[in-house]
Order: C-alpha cells, then structure tokens, then sequence
C-alpha cells in the first residue's frame, strides 16, 4: 500500500504532510488511486472471494467473517489459502481501520458514539484490532473458544486472508463533521484533519476512492460474493 507519513511532528500545523494515500482533493482522482496494490490483493486468484459490506457499525459481523471462513475451511474443507475476504467498511464502520493516534485525537468513540458493551463507557481506542487468542493457526482447535479460529479481533482475520479497506470518500466526509462539530484540533480544517487520518491507519488497511464504487468493481470485475449481515 501507497502509505505516506508525516515529516517530523504529528501534529497538524507544526508540519509538512506528505501526499496522504488518496491525495488530498475531496474526491479522490485515478492518479492518487494505488490500483497496483489494490489489484494485487482484491484480484488474487482463489476457490472463494467473499466481500462483506459494513456501513452501520455493529462489531458482531466480525462474528460472521470469522464463521464463513470457518464454516469453509472445516465444514467445506476448502484450502485456507485458497479463502480471500474483503470488508469494505464505510460510514461509522470506517472506523475499525483507524488507529488508536486517531480514536485518540479525535474522539472517534465520543463522535460516533460508540461504548464499550462491557462498562457502556465511550471507547477512546481501536479494540477491534489487537489479536485475542492464546494459541497459533499450528495449535489450535476450531472448537477452543479462546484460540486462534474463534477470534474475531482484526490482526487475526487479516491472518486469515481478510483486508479491510477504507474509503476515502468517507474520511474526507468526516473530517468535516470533526471540523464542523469541534472534535479536531483548533485551528484545523478539513483537509489536514483528512490527511492526518489516512496517513494514521491501522497496518495493512487499502485506501479506496469511494466504497460503494468500489464494492460494485469488486463484484462485477472480480466475481466476489456479496455479503451483508444485519
């Protein structure tokens, strides 16, 4: 991935930023696209392409990828290598592909209101990302709730052959309600707090120009099923 990082200081104003992955016009153009990386990772050959669609944010779907990649790889007896899956997250679920710098600094958890079902308090960091389990893919069992094939945390379906992408369109969207409803820094504007996003995701996530464009290149130019999960 075309991933670009900040020159010197994180924080916006006090530095010069280098072109974020997307660019940094509002709408995303063809030559800022990293279609190379894109291609070599959507368009990979394999018996199953799954493409799960997330807009509403509701953590439990994580739940079903990792089922579906079960439910094939033991039930099916397909080749896990042979398995490719893509979450194409947009709207509220844009956030599991942002960091904790970005849940931080801009109180992702406060913005969309997002709490912790636990303790019902806001989340202030990305704890859909971490891996959870307590023994390897080598030793496992699928039916040890807390090993390998039961987790659902992002590291370890990324290890299973899921990408999470992130649609530029909706960063850009956002970094005008942080802006507009005072959760990003004074004296920023929609722009930088766009390129400082996109240039804080979580490891292995694809900028695309717009997921819902996106989502219908993928089915109709690389065949992937369709997937959503109320």
């Amino acid at each position: 991935m075309n991933r670009s990082t900040f020159l010197g200081s994180t924080a916006i104003g006090a530095t010069t930023l280098a072109t974020p992955p997307g660019g940094f016009p509002f709408v995303e153009r063809h030559a800022d696209f990293d279609e190379a990386a894109f291609t070599k990772i959507v368009g990979r050959p394999a018996d199953y392409h799954l493409l799960w669609e997330a807009v509403a944010l509701a953590p439990s779907f994580l739940n079903n990828v990792k089922n579906a990649i079960n439910g094939l790889q033991f039930g099916f007896d397909a080749d896990p290598a042979q398995i490719v899956s893509v979450v194409a997250g947009h709207g509220p679920s844009s956030v599991y592909t942002y960091s904790d710098y970005v849940w931080q600094k801009y109180r992702i958890g406060e913005y969309f209101g997002i709490k912790d079902p636990a303790t019902n308090d806001v989340m202030i960091a990305n704890t859909f990302l971490k891996k959870r389990a307590t023994s390897s893919a080598t030793a496992s069992s699928p039916d040890d709730p807390s090993g390998f094939f039961q987790d659902t945390a992002i590291e370890t379906l990324q290890a299973r052959g899921v990408t999470f992408l992130t649609c530029h369109t909706a960063v850009e969207e956002q970094a005008r309600g942080l802006v507009g409803r005072g959760f990003a820094p004074a004296g920023t504007d929609p722009p930088s707090v766009a390129a400082d996003i996109l240039t804080h995701l979580i490891p292995g996530a694809i900028v695309v120009p717009s997921m819902v464009a996106t989502i219908a290149v993928i089915q109709l130019r690389y065949r992937y099923a369709y997937l959503n999960v109320a």
